[in-house]
């Protein structure tokens, strides 16, 4: 499998090295030549082929000849050995919980296969690799727990000050070893442009082998199709799903299109967006303008400016009236999160977290059957759950054992400058 930049102006990469660059030198993102089709047999014995097995051949295509085939075996059996079930809500509704991994969130799943290949290849460089990712929330902690303690690897996670909640800054910022937390002083933007111009300047890597854990990053972006090959396993209505994603730098979304046009049987997408509207905008207008974020209770997806549209935009073309086929996309305010948080917990007897909310909520709206996915723990967002529930949630073991633990990380202005200089010193 050969990767392309969306920018066109980069050469064709394989895997191992569109991993290793993480973006594409004239600053686009990667993109697969070929989408490979499934083949027929998993599309009809999905039900009863293992989360192990399901994973291992979904991803080998796009990994070709780079990983050997039992190193891949394993890597795609470590990244998904946790639980993904698909719990029925109300009679129409039903939620994928993503959460059961290591730190709760759906980031374990991408964040535990692209450090495991990337540690496969740093093992071939003769230098250390450094990794630079931007978290608005969950992609920190997920990274950090993915890539600790790997030879070969430094990771710098940046995020904003203030806007992530108090269980994602303790996930990201009590490691220590290999991995550097900096507390930026603005929003995930801030953040997501320090990164990209740390990529773009020739004086820093010169000095430093950079590459990128965000869903930028194509062993990142990739595996994310996996959970609806999980959801589709559970799924026993007759007409294929339509699922509802909670969507902030639309990495997610993206790998599910992907699926489907790879053949997974999937009726049609919601994009569920929180206030950062820019895509629901491009819905309506049929022109997207990124905005600067803005801070609200669903933080994780509080983008202005998503990076991997330009992956949906690669995947149909351009062409406006193919998207909207296939996606429609709802903004939901804070008001009406908090309103079906307490609304679902006391009439169904379920605890949404706040971005499982947003697209329930969206879900709702489309107005048809299907999966929305639950993307976060609750007790994540305990600090905006617990007030509107009237009622504490019980801390998962995961949680317990970082209640405790001190906060290491690094104050720093949103300032490529100050960012650089840390970098290089």
């Amino acid at each position: 499998m050969l990767y392309y930049s969306t920018n066109g102006l980069s050469p064709k990469v394989d895997f191992r090295q569109a991993t290793i660059n993480g973006q594409a030198p004239d600053k686009g993102l990667y993109f697969p030549v070929d989408i490979p089709l499934l083949k027929a047999d998993i599309l009809r014995d999905i039900k009863n082929i293992s989360k192990d097995e399901i994973a291992y051949r979904v991803m080998k295509p796009f990994v070709g000849d780079a990983i050997p085939d039992e190193r891949l075996k394993s890597i795609a059996a470590e990244s998904v050995n946790f639980d993904f079930p698909l719990v029925q809500v109300d009679e129409h509704i039903f939620s994928l919980e993503l959460f059961h991994g290591p730190t709760l969130a759906f980031k374990d799943v991408g964040a535990r296969f692209m450090s495991r290949c990337l540690g496969y290849f740093a093992a071939t460089l003769n230098k250390k690799i450094t990794v630079l990712v931007a978290t608005s929330g969950d992609t920190g902690g997920a990274v950090a727990a993915g890539f600790a303690g790997v030879e070969n690897v430094n990771v710098v996670i940046l995020y904003p000050s203030g806007k992530v909640s108090k269980v994602q800054e303790l996930q990201l910022t009590t490691w220590g070893g290999n991995i550097t937390a900096l507390e930026v002083d603005g929003n995930f933007d801030d953040c997501q442009q320090m990164v990209k111009q740390a990529f773009a300047d020739d004086s820093v890597t010169s000095q430093l082998f950079l590459t990128s854990a965000n869903s930028i990053n194509v062993a990142r972006w990739l595996p994310q199709q996996l959970y609806y090959f999980f959801a589709l396993q559970q799924w026993i209505q007759l007409q294929p799903p339509v699922i509802s994603v909670p969507s902030g730098n639309f990495g997610n979304i993206c790998a599910g299109l992907l699926a489907n046009r790879s053949g997974l049987s999937i009726q049609h997408f919601v994009a569920a967006c929180n206030a950062n509207d820019a895509v629901p905008e491009y819905f309506k207008t049929q022109e997207y303008h990124p905005k600067k974020a803005v801070a609200t209770i669903s933080n994780a997806m509080d983008v202005g400016n998503p990076s991997n549209f330009v992956r949906i935009l690669e995947m149909f073309s351009k062409n406006f009236e193919s998207i909207s086929k296939k996606i429609s996309a709802y903004t939901i305010a804070d008001e009406q999160t908090k309103q079906a948080i307490r609304e679902v917990y006391r009439d169904k007897k379920y605890l949404l977290d706040p971005h499982g909310a947003v697209a329930y909520l969206a879900l709702q709206q489309y107005g048809q059957a299907g999966i929305f996915l639950e993307t976060a723990h609750p007790v994540k967002f305990y600090d905006v759950v617990e007030p509107v529930i009237g009622t504490t949630i019980e801390l998962p073991e995961a949680i317990r054992a970082i209640a405790g633990k001190e906060k290491k990380a690094t104050k720093l202005k949103a300032d490529y400058k100050q960012f650089k200089k840390y970098l290089l010193s």
